[in-house]
């Protein structure tokens, strides 16, 4: 009986092995990922915008002061993507050009140019 039952499921194997499709193997497509160019181009305009604004956040920290000699220290600090995101920022509206600003001013060329702008003023 043990036999039958032993031969049965082998047959009954050996049957539905016959229905099975081969199966081609998985393939993977890989693209090539994505290039993200900075902007590399900053125009007068936007030159202008930037320097409106940061003179604007400048004037908020130091009321009364003549802060035109600190914002050329952020301008000449700033990378160009840097300066096109602050100009792009304002134009559509968005706040948080502060925190661009203060992430500028913070470095220490800036912060050496700025003590030397306001000992000389």
């Amino acid at each position: 009986m043990r036999f039958q039952t032993f031969a049965a499921l082998g047959l009954a194997a050996a049957t539905l092995a016959g229905c099975v499709a081969p199966v081609p193997p998985a393939t993977t497509v890989t693209t090539p990922p994505a290039v993200v160019t900075a902007p590399t181009v900053l125009d007068a305009a936007s030159r202008q915008v930037a320097r409106t604004v940061i003179n604007a956040e400048m004037e908020k920290r130091l009321p009364g002061a003549n802060v035109a000699p600190y914002t050329d220290c952020v301008v000449n600090n700033a990378t160009t993507a840097e300066l096109i995101d602050i100009a792009q920022a304002s134009r559509a509206g968005v706040t948080g050009t502060a925190d661009s600003v203060a992430a500028i001013v913070s470095r220490p060329a800036t912060t050496q140019c700025i003590a030397a702008a306001a000992r000389t003023a």
